[in-house]
């Protein structure tokens, strides 16, 4: 831990517990991020972005968002012998500080890369990547054990046979699987696939996945059709909110979204998830996990770029103190302070100098000011 670090979970942290708190595995990118375009290019056209920031994408936006949040995160990633492996890995182990011991790097093989540019609050990407040459032969090593893994079920790492050999094992010993299964490009949706959720604690598809998996035509059904299948049912729902089922406890929510500015919805669905570990892990009530992932994923909208944006202690603090202390008495200010009361009992824990967005990150590299990459 560095100065100004917060750990959310110290008052439970038992002796003899595993060193990590998440374990992650998957494809780390490069993200080349365009911002400040008026269109979106068109055939034989080009276009100008205002800004431009770098920074690692795919697995390495949980591994950052978790690791911001105070969550001792270990992450396995094959990473490329070449000058963007060499960024990621330098950011991800020195200035996020992830763990990488289960990491490996490969000679021969180019890092995958994506650009990703944001017109009119959504974006749109364009990616090269595939796993090494050998890959079969010399896989990543399983990351070591923790209290929390949040698996892609269909990335190509974690339908290879050491990573379903994997989250066998990481569910045999205790760990809670949050899984996920993305979108499904072929448009087949086989309902089949479903039936890997049977090791898993969370299943957490955004709306429009989680109706398409299991045939249903509303999130709400689709909520408790996946309740069916895993302890934790949450269905993200956009400028909707979030929609969860705890079958443990009994609860059920759906907590609305924040009314802010979206700039950027790169990443944030990875925020989400890092959040709603954090506070299931230390035990929050169902309605303040789903408040506080919105949260999150309300703070990294506001910001371009993936892991650029994913926030910190500092940045939840100074938001809390803001509304906490804010002159609004609307029926809308009167709730959003209801709603995240629970943060009055936590903040004041969160030391001076706690991590922001903009401290520790990739940002001072790609020249970030106002939020925004230059």
């Amino acid at each position: 831990m560095t100065t100004g670090d917060y750990d959310p979970l110290a008052d439970g942290r038992e002796p003899g517990g595993p060193a990590f708190d998440v374990a992650l595995w998957g494809t780390v990118f490069l993200d080349i991020i365009f911002t400040g375009l008026d269109q979106p290019p068109h055939d034989g056209t080009e276009v100008r972005a205002a800004g431009m920031g770098s920074c690692p994408g795919g697995i390495a936006n949980l591994a950052v968002a978790t690791s911001r949040l105070g969550l001792r995160t270990s992450l396995a990633a094959a990473f490329a012998e070449d000058s963007y492996g060499e960024f990621c890995w330098e950011t991800l182990a020195e200035q996020e500080h992830v763990d990488l011991q289960s990491a490996r790097r490969y000679c021969g093989w180019h890092s995958p890369v994506t650009v990703s540019y944001a017109v009119g609050g959504d974006r749109s990407m364009i990616t090269h990547a595939h796993l090494p040459a050998g890959y079969g032969e010399q896989p990543v090593v399983a990351p070591p054990p923790a209290r929390a893994v949040i698996a892609d079920l269909g990335s190509d790492e974690v339908r290879q046979p050491e990573g379903q050999d994997w989250l066998r094992s990481a569910s045999s010993a205790g760990s809670l699987i949050f899984a996920d299964l993305g979108w499904d490009s072929s448009g087949t949706w086989p309902q089949q696939v479903l039936g890997q959720l049977d090791r898993c604690y969370a299943f957490t598809p955004n709306a429009a996945e989680a109706m398409a998996y299991t045939r249903t035509v509303t999130p709400q059904d689709a909520l408790y059709a996946i309740a069916d299948r895993v302890p934790l049912a949450v269905v993200t729902n956009g400028a909707q909110g979030a929609l969860a089922l705890d079958s443990t406890t009994g609860e059920e929510v759906n907590v609305p979204a924040l009314r802010v500015p979206a700039l950027d919805a790169t990443g944030s669905g990875d925020v989400f998830g890092a959040a709603l570990v954090l506070g299931t892990l230390a035990h929050w009530r169902l309605p303040d996990r789903i408040a506080f992932a919105t949260l999150c994923s309300s703070l990294a909208v506001q910001q371009f770029g993936g892991s650029l944006a994913a926030p910190g202690w500092g940045d939840i603090a100074q938001w809390w103190h803001g509304i906490r202390d804010g002159a609004g008495s609307t029926s809308y200010d009167v709730a959003v302070r209801r709603r995240y009361r629970f943060l009055e009992d936590i903040v004041p824990t969160v030391p001076q100098g706690a991590v922001h967005r903009a401290a520790a990150t990739i940002a001072r590299r790609a020249d970030v000011g106002e939020g925004q990459p230059s």
